[in-house]
């Protein structure tokens, strides 16, 4: 496959101390198992997974691949006015969704299921996904954000593009050293610091939300303990917050068993954790096929391994996948629900993490 006719990045990855980014495409892979294979005899790989793993995934051997510190900056155009065309569901039919699936919950056959809805954003004029990302960039108090071109997934996805600025560290790897950074447990902030203050304090006392993020935590420990040792879980979460919301989070760390574990191995791993999947993970993804229907890459995993295995990949949230043509796109937000949820709090939840792309093109 040849590099962009356009020029455009294939790849980036913004984070707060660094950023990269890539350029073309000197192989796409059809698979996971071809792409780790690829890393493990030292190439590079760029790009993102689906939400599903039954699912065609967008995973390249870049032409060019460079890493500058710092969050990622370019010079970009602005951003057109877009209009919110369709809420899929609607508002409605998500409370009714939301509640149908808390009472399903009696019978104890899932704990947790995460339930998304969609937005389909119009635009008056194409949509730059670079102008999307580097807005996105600049508005992130820590440079979150990703931007990577999907035609790597076939022809349904050709010209695409997922670009977003997800605060959730899926894993991190460098030489022997594991990170991650699980994010469950929510709640919109105020501009009134007093009232924001007060959201955080009930949000860090909420008895649902810290079980909630208790079997996040206790997947995520299942899934490390064959792979690292040395992991360090701590007790409690602890808060943190992007400009829209506050959340529950806990940072993890621990030392690879096998050097030669990549950090494209460890994400497919722990990919979907039960921050976008759920409790029991097969049962919870089975309520959502059902319910929702096929996800695509929202919810999925975007990072980059190097030749030797190092590499980050980041939870495929706040984010949305632009139309080839940029004139059309899906963003989708989702949140945990668990016996003790309530439906109309959780429309609120989503409504609030849509915040994070709509405020981008300033609605």
């Amino acid at each position: 496959m040849a590099p962009s006719p356009t020029g455009t990045p294939t790849f980036v990855l913004s984070r707060s101390t660094y950023n990269v980014e890539a350029d073309g495409v000197e192989n796409a892979y059809a698979s996971t198992d071809d792409a780790v294979a690829a890393v493990r005899s030292g190439t590079p790989v760029v790009g993102a997974l689906p939400f599903d793993d039954a699912d065609p995934v967008a995973l390249t051997h870049p032409t060019s691949l460079r890493r500058t510190d710092g969050p990622w900056r370019a010079f970009t155009s602005a951003l057109p006015r877009v209009r919110v065309g369709e809420q899929i569901p609607s508002a409605e039919e998500h409370v009714a969704r939301v509640r149908a699936l808390v009472n399903s919950m009696r019978d104890g056959s899932v704990q947790k299921v995460v339930l998304a809805r969609s937005l389909r954003l119009f635009a008056d004029s194409p949509i730059d996904p670079m102008a999307l990302l580097g807005t996105l960039v600049e508005k992130d108090v820590l440079g979150n954000g990703y931007a990577v071109d999907l035609s790597a997934a076939g022809a349904e996805h050709a010209g695409s593009y997922l670009v977003g600025s997800s605060p959730e560290l899926l894993i991190r790897r460098h030489g022997r050293a594991v990170t991650c950074h699980p994010f469950a447990g929510t709640a919109a902030r105020s501009d009134i610091p007093d009232e924001d203050a007060a959201i955080a304090a009930r949000l860090a006392a909420s008895a649902k939300d810290q079980a909630e993020h208790r079997f996040v935590v206790d997947e995520i420990r299942s899934a490390l303990e064959p792979l690292c040792s040395d992991l360090d879980i701590p007790p409690e979460p602890q808060l943190s917050s992007t400009p829209q919301l506050w959340h529950l989070s806990t940072p993890i760390t621990g030392t690879l068993r096998d050097a030669a574990t990549t950090s494209l191995d460890l994400a497919i791993a722990l990919h979907p954790t039960p921050a976008v999947a759920g409790v029991p993970r097969r049962a919870a993804m089975d309520a959502i096929k059902r319910i929702e229907g096929p996800r695509g890459f929202y919810a999925g995993a975007v990072g980059w391994a190097d030749a030797v295995g190092d590499g980050e990949w980041m939870v495929a949230i706040r984010g949305l996948e632009l139309a080839a043509d940029g004139r059309s796109a899906l963003a989708t937000a989702g949140g945990g629900i668990v016996a003790q949820s309530d439906p109309d709090a959780e429309l609120a939840e989503t409504t609030a993490k849509f915040r994070t792309v709509l405020a981008a093109f300033g609605v």
